[in-house]
């Protein structure tokens, strides 16, 4: 099997490492990173020190660089292509790989930011913009629970394979799945990616809980509304409420919020301690999807007419409109209700 991972972050070298390091079968693995000085230090270190310090890359791991001109198909031998870019990066390589003959999947997740003249002010998520600029190609999402540096050191991990095409399904299960790295199939790409997306929203607020110092009882009121409506705007963008109680929902939540790892939770923590959003994003050196994915969260939610009160406060926080106190406040002194969906 040939597997191209495009993008070598932390989490697209993670996979690459795992897909590399299996035995029992022939594979070629390559990364692909867009700075060739980054291609050339991984070339010479065999380690992704910017992004995944600490982590050998095995012997059989290709690295590459370079531009795609589109004058041709890259990489038409591939088997399978695994686009592991920001959620801003998914656009432009779905363009490039729209007549591509093989499976492409991503991993990226969140809402897409509002394209200038769109017919909403509303992103949209990675199947959606797939839809839009490569119809013909068969495609799907790899998520779920799972940091990048855990993957890389072969701790036990399960994620889902989320495509509407079952060949897409069973290649990156073929691919990916290893004593270490369980894969599931689902066939619920709308539920997987809403939960993929939202999850990171969320764990701002649980970072902000815990920075505040709001105790256990306050993080577990947060993680379980916030599962709900997350839920409520799946259930609105199509998807089976049964996803959600998943490895895609549920199981990503409570990672991304409670986790050390995580990018999401210790920006809501640094906001909570006084940092403002520019300082909290300098401090981690790496992206934080959570903070781009809120607002376009939150208006494809107004469009649907579903509630979302925990993301309406986070982008309230971002936005300088709220302080992380009065955040909470506002949270807390909503009116009684039914606990529901």
């Amino acid at each position: 099997m040939n597997i191209v991972v495009l993008g070598a972050g932390a989490w697209g070298t993670a996979l690459a490492v795992g897909a590399a390091a299996q035995e029992g079968e022939f594979r070629q693995v390559s990364l692909w990173a867009r700075d060739a000085r980054q291609a050339d230090e991984m070339r010479t270190r065999r380690e992704n020190h910017r992004y995944l310090p600490g982590v050998a890359l095995p012997p059989n791991l290709a690295i590459t660089s370079g531009s795609m001109d589109g004058s041709s198909i890259p990489w038409p031998d591939a088997d399978l292509l695994v686009i592991a870019t920001p959620m801003a990066g998914l656009r432009g390589l779905l363009t490039q790989l729209k007549d591509h003959p093989s499976p492409v999947a991503w991993l990226c997740k969140g809402f897409e930011a509002p394209q200038e003249g769109a017919w909403s002010s509303a992103g949209l998520l990675g199947h959606e913009v797939r839809a839009q600029v490569a119809p013909r190609l068969k495609s799907g999402v790899l998520s779920g629970p799972s940091f990048a540096q855990e993957v890389a050191r072969g701790q036990p991990t399960a994620l889902v394979a989320a495509s509407e095409h079952a060949c897409v399904r069973d290649v990156l299960v073929a691919a990916f799945h290893s004593p270490t790295l369980r894969v599931y199939a689902n066939d619920d790409i709308v539920g997987v990616e809403v939960g993929g997306a939202v999850k990171n929203v969320l764990a701002i607020a649980t970072g902000l809980c815990d920075g505040l110092g709001l105790g256990l009882n306050a993080r577990a009121a947060l993680i379980t509304r916030g599962l709900a409506e997350m839920t409520r705007l799946g259930l609105a963008l199509g998807a089976r409420a049964e996803t959600f109680m998943g490895l895609s929902g549920l199981g990503d939540l409570v990672l991304t919020a409670t986790g050390d790892l995580s990018r999401n939770r210790k920006v809501g923590q640094l906001l909570a301690e006084g940092m403002n959003l520019r300082q909290a994003l300098d401090s981690l050196g790496h992206v934080a999807e959570g903070v781009y994915t809120a607002r376009t969260a939150v208006q494809r939610a107004r469009l649907l007419g579903v509630d979302m009160p925990i993301s309406e406060a986070v982008v309230a926080l971002l936005e300088g409109k709220l302080k992380p106190a009065q955040a909470v406040a506002t949270l807390m002194g909503r009116d009684p209700k039914q606990e529901s969906l």
